[in-house]
């Protein structure tokens, strides 16, 4: 079993209520993980998800190893047909058999380049672990997806929602640097899995792919995409569309969540996979208010992860 997409979860009421359970007990499923090894491997940087994937694991019984391929490896050359005369020591072809004889399932974490479209859409180097190691893998953020931050997202939107079909917005905001899509590409396809209102707003020219989007309505004007929101999920994100792949079109501060964004809402409340921009992303009154969701959504975190990795040894 591997879990790259919404579709390796199966259907999500079970998975949701199999989360709660795992979250009411943290410990009641040691014997799964006794005597097997996690290896997670980051190409980029990580707080969340090292913290809880790492504490999940261990809450599982298992053994965990850790690898920073920027910090104490050797440079990890990802391409084929290349003549390796530069600074990168050893070929991801090598190296990732040489790391799946070391454990029984991989965590990879390697974020778009914005070098390729094609390279960062196709996955190449979470493709090359799913292909090359023999273990079950499973994404700790990919180029296009982030699905263990989408999972608990839903986990912490079903704990909070006071009516069955929560109206969901997630809305772009602005932000210095470019960001991949993978977290709005993978809330959006996680949101629409479900029965939920999903909405997404943007600038024009922000547009994600289509087969994200799916059935979510977009609009363009944030004003009237909040109105009678239960959750607005902030988010911002680089663009898609070609020739503008990976560049900031904007950075308008019209767009940040504000108090008075969020008077628009039905007292919705405000979700953000962290970390965030302060003044950017959203102003200080509404991250720190008690309808800030984000310490809640990234203690999930663990929630999330925990249930994942239970499927993989359960199924090894």
């Amino acid at each position: 079993m591997n879990f790259i997409n919404v579709n390796d979860i199966g259907p999500l009421d079970r998975a949701v209520a199999e989360a709660l359970e795992v979250k009411r007990d943290r410990y009641a499923f040691q014997h799964l993980g006794r005597n097997k090894t996690l290896l997670m491997i980051f190409f980029n940087n990580s707080l969340r998800t090292r913290l809880s994937t790492q504490k999940a694991a261990m809450n599982l019984g298992m053994n965990v190893i850790v690898l920073d391929v920027n910090q104490g490896a050797w440079k990890l050359e990802t391409e084929r047909g290349v003549i390796m005369d530069g600074d990168k020591s050893e070929h991801l072809l090598e190296a990732i058999p040489v790391m799946a004889s070391y454990c029984d399932i991989i965590g990879v974490r390697s974020f778009a380049r914005f070098e390729s479209k094609a390279d960062d859409y196709n996955e190449i180097i979470l493709n090359q672990f799913i292909q090359h190691s023999g273990r079950p893998v499973f994404s700790m953020e990919a180029a296009t997806r982030h699905p263990l931050q989408s999972f608990a997202d839903l986990i912490t939107i079903e704990e909070h929602k006071t009516k069955a079909r929560p109206k969901v917005v997630m809305t772009w905001a602005p932000h210095p640097k470019a960001l991949p899509q993978a977290v709005p590409n993978s809330f959006a396809e996680w949101m629409n899995k479900t029965d939920y209102e999903f909405v997404i707003t943007h600038p024009e020219g922000y547009e994600l792919a289509p087969e994200f989007v799916g059935n979510a309505r977009v609009e363009y004007n944030q004003d009237k995409a909040l109105e009678g929101a239960d959750f607005v999920y902030a988010k911002n994100w680089a663009a898609y569309a070609d020739p503008n792949y990976g560049q900031i079109l904007s950075k308008d501060r019209s767009w940040t969540v504000s108090a008075q964004k969020m008077a628009l809402t039905n007292n919705a409340f405000f979700m953000h996979c962290l970390p965030v921009r302060r003044g950017m992303i959203v102003t200080d009154d509404v991250i720190e208010s008690p309808r800030s969701l984000v310490i809640p959504e990234a203690a999930n975190r663990e929630i999330s992860a925990q249930t994942v990795l239970k499927r993989i040894l359960e199924n090894l």
